[in-house]
């Protein structure tokens, strides 16, 4: 995974760099090392985010439609 399709799962998830330390329990630097390309990207980091990608597309499915405001 690119520092590029890095950033942008995280657009696609509507995640902040500071969500997804939370959520992968990493240290708050690590994805912008990453990002700026000064360490590689693991693995686990790309298959934790395309699993996070797969999980929103299929809650997708089962969501019900939003209905507008009155």
């Amino acid at each position: 995974m690119t520092p590029e399709e890095f950033q942008a799962a995280l657009t696609r998830l509507d995640w902040k760099q500071s969500d997804f330390c939370r959520m992968a329990d990493v240290d708050k630097n690590t994805p912008s090392r990453w990002i700026k390309g000064t360490t590689p990207v693991p693995g686990w980091a790309a298959r934790f985010l395309a699993m996070a990608l797969e999980i929103k597309r299929l809650a997708a499915l089962i969501e019900p439609p939003k209905s507008p405001k009155v």
